[in-house]
């Protein structure tokens, strides 16, 4: 975006930033590699698995259309003050159930740039997991700008990677995917899938809150809501459709990502869209990891007045960075996606999803006077 415009800027941070984080924070492990894909989607069959997509992109962009519009009227930018204006006392069972998510994801995502790094340079695990460990680590030091910073460009080179990666499966085995969809298949489950991947992955709109203080009114809230699920969808939409040349089976393998490169045969596009996966990857962490940073500022500037230190945001993102991603040696990638979100996903839907579409609807739309008054928040870091 160019500086020296900055009536364009402010409409890229009010409507596509938000969508452009959002898509930051649900991408990471599973659906850069597509291993996601295949656990919840590739199922339900082709046609089946495309249709529950689309039914989890509705429900991501109603979610955050809702969520930004609750956040600016209860003056929220952090999770933990949404939480306390969503559920009162009860906020702290959000925060329990946020540990565990954000030990879940880490873990996977260390998994993942274990395994990246194995196949690019043949290092040991640990090493591609250590790499991913410091960028998260120095992006999340920096406060948003940074991190904003990373999710406009991160995005610019995901988007890229993601069509060229459509036009060489189009060229190599194009011929094998009209046949897959055009029998129709919609196996049972398939609108349930889609709706548990929608509900574990839509805390990625309290994780992004700070972007919020970018909008400027109720309709700002409510289009970038509503285009954070196809920003968000689209690349997953593209990488599926790719992946339905080899139904069934595909729907077996670790990596989908790897399954479909080595059958392009292109050793340079291969190396380029695993750092691409890489780069999703510490987007997402480092996302997770800014939420929790900003939940500590908010703090912190009640209690002290002042802001947080970036020496202070880099010791608790390598705390929550060690505590969590060495989980990674003890699980299988496979194994965490399986069984941890689709656990973590039953918790989102009691504590955000339901209270925020009907107590959460109730406060902005009926009770607005039991909310604080409705100002243009300011950003609780740099």
């Amino acid at each position: 975006m160019n500086p020296s415009n900055p009536a364009a800027s402010a409409w890229f941070q009010r409507l596509l930033l938000p969508g452009l984080a959002f898509k930051a924070v649900v991408i990471g492990g599973g659906y850069s590699t597509g291993r996601e894909l295949a656990e919840y989607f590739i199922p339900g069959g082709p046609s089946g698995g495309l249709a529950g997509m689309l039914l989890a992109m509705i429900i991501w962009s109603a979610l955050c259309a809702t969520t930004f519009l609750f956040a600016r009227a209860a003056h929220a930018l952090d999770y933990q003050t949404f939480f306390r204006r969503l559920l009162g006392r009860g906020a702290f069972l959000f925060e329990l159930s946020y540990f565990a998510y954000l030990v879940v994801i880490l873990a996977v995502f260390g998994a993942a740039a274990g395994s990246l790094g194995e196949s690019l340079f043949g290092w040991p695990d640990l090493y591609g997991t250590l790499c991913l460990m410091a960028g998260i680590a120095l992006f999340a030091t920096f406060g948003s700008a940074s991190v904003e910073h990373l999710f406009k460009w991160v995005s610019v080179f995901l988007y890229a990677t993601y069509a060229v990666f459509l036009l060489l499966a189009l060229t190599k085995f194009g011929s094998s995917i009209a046949p897959q969809f055009a029998r129709h298949e919609f196996n049972d489950g398939w609108a349930v899938r889609g709706v548990t991947y929608a509900s574990y992955n839509i805390v990625g709109a309290v994780m992004i809150l700070p972007v919020v203080r970018h909008m400027r009114s109720s309709t700002d809230a409510v289009r970038a809501g509503l285009l954070c699920g196809p920003l968000a969808m689209l690349p997953a939409l593209l990488f599926f459709v790719c992946m339905c040349a080899f139904y069934p089976e595909i729907g077996t393998e670790t990596l989908p990502s790897a399954f479909m490169l080595r059958r392009m045969n292109e050793p340079v596009f291969e190396i380029v869209f695993q750092l691409m996966i890489f780069a999703a990857l510490l987007e997402s962490g480092t996302g997770a990891v800014h939420a929790v940073n900003e939940r500590i500022a908010s703090a912190y500037r009640s209690r002290y007045g002042r802001a947080l230190a970036n020496s202070t945001r880099l010791a608790a993102a390598a705390v929550m960075l060690v505590g969590s991603i060495f989980i990674a040696s003890r699980f299988g990638l496979v194994t965490l996606i399986a069984s941890g979100y689709r656990a973590l996903a039953y918790v989102i839907i009691a504590l955000y999803a339901l209270p925020l579409l009907t107590y959460g609807v109730w406060q902005v739309f009926v009770r607005r006077d039991a909310l604080p008054a409705q100002t243009n928040p300011q950003p609780h870091g740099p």
